[in-house]
């Protein structure tokens, strides 16, 4: 088989296991995950090197009907990200009703050229498997997919087929990025996105969405420690008392929480400082949104 190279994007609803599957088959934890949806706010680059193949994909936001500019730029990360690959890969919940989230996507499919892959994940959690079927059928029928893949993202092991098929539509080229590249997220970028998650994984359900996480500094002392420092921020005072918990003590879980995750990626250790400040409405303001590293979508 002729070396194969290029970009595949990830293409969902918020809360289909995007993250999930790609951290699974890059064998490293780049993604955060949570359970709450719209987890992902960015584009991030993930490669897989094989005997025949470099896969380079690309997680991206949950498409949704966005409800502030935060959201806005989350679905245009998406939507300009299926323009610009050699392979798209939607995944679809397989315990869920395809809602208006999955039309568009298909909508925005019928318009490109370049192939797709489905995969139906989260089959473990299918009490009867032979709605599989009726699910299949229904995309088989759309024309969109040189293939539908069944699959859990959570349990599996083994992805192979996924990679077989991915790399099966990908043009002939040499690697485009060096061997050991896994991300193109700096180190400081994915150590505030580790904090996010722990967050995500703690706060009740009106602070998730109004978390953002700046990392100030960034910066190895000369006993070998990284120093950390990072601001939390959030819309509401209220929300900022729920952060920081009863005398401080969800704070510092989420900081101990984040701490070990960031010393495992790094493989050093690291003294991890956090603060919480207000910023009122901050999703709705370009200035902020282009601060905390959302572009403000046109």
């Amino acid at each position: 088989m002729e070396h194969v190279a290029g970009f595949i994007a990830l293409i969902g609803r918020p809360s289909v296991g995007k993250s999930t599957l790609m951290n699974k088959l890059v064998g490293e934890k780049i993604a955060i995950m949570s359970e709450r949806p719209q987890t992902t706010r960015n584009k991030i680059m993930c490669i897989l090197n094989t005997p025949q193949a470099q896969l380079i994909f690309l997680d991206t936001p949950g498409v949704h009907k966005p409800h502030h500019k935060l959201g806005e730029y989350m679905v245009k990360v998406a939507e300009d990200t299926m323009k610009s690959v050699d392979v798209v890969l939607m995944i679809v919940d397989a315990t869920r009703a395809k809602g208006e989230e999955e039309e568009a996507i298909l909508a925005q499919l019928k318009k490109l050229t370049v192939p797709a892959v489905l995969v139906l994940n989260k089959i473990d959690k299918l009490r009867d498997k032979s709605a599989l079927l009726g699910v299949t059928d229904y995309y088989a029928k759309t024309g969109c997919f040189k293939a539908i893949l069944p699959l859990s993202a959570l349990e599996d092991t083994d992805f192979s087929s996924l990679t077989t098929e991915l790399s099966r539509n990908l043009p002939a080229s040499p690697d485009l990025f060096p061997e050991d590249m896994l991300t193109d997220q700096p180190e400081k970028v994915l150590a505030g996105e580790l904090v996010r998650e722990k967050l995500l994984q703690a706060t009740r359900e009106e602070v998730p969405h109004a978390l953002a996480v700046e990392v100030d500094t960034f910066k190895e002392r000369e006993n070998g420690v990284i120093y950390i420092h990072a601001t939390i921020f959030v819309e509401r005072d209220s929300q900022k008392g729920i952060v920081i918990g009863a005398k401080g003590s969800l704070l510092k879980k989420v900081g101990q929480e984040a701490r070990k995750d960031i010393e495992a990626l790094l493989d050093t250790r690291v003294f991890l400082e956090l603060k919480v400040k207000v910023r009122p409405d901050w999703r709705n303001h370009a200035k902020d949104l282009q601060e905390f590293g959302y572009s403000s979508p046109k």
